[in-house]
């Protein structure tokens, strides 16, 4: 699913690169949230890491060039100590 679309501006191509994008949920275990937080923040791929309320302790963006990339990502996300629970909610481009 890793995408790079062309655009001719005139005199210049510019080059884009389509990222593939997820939330994913994280349910963490009791009194290790700030140090998974701190441990996810850190991984390539990841965007921003926030706090929420519900059955999940945070919420992490992913955005990677491909969706094995992305699998990679997810499954380092699961790994790592004080992480319990993770669901990857994967966008969907809309087709028009």
């Amino acid at each position: 699913m890793k995408k790079t679309v062309i655009f001719h501006t005139g005199y210049n191509l510019l080059k884009v690169m389509i990222l593939v994008s997820a939330c994913v949920l994280i349910r963490t275990s009791h009194g290790k949230f700030k140090e998974a937080v701190e441990r996810i923040q850190q991984i390539k791929g990841v965007a921003r890491v926030f706090p929420v309320l519900g059955r999940y302790d945070a919420v992490a963006d992913v955005e990677c060039p491909s969706i094995s990339e992305l699998g990679s990502t997810v499954v380092r996300i699961s790994r790592l100590a004080g992480v319990v629970f993770t669901e990857t909610l994967v966008e969907v481009q809309k087709q028009e």
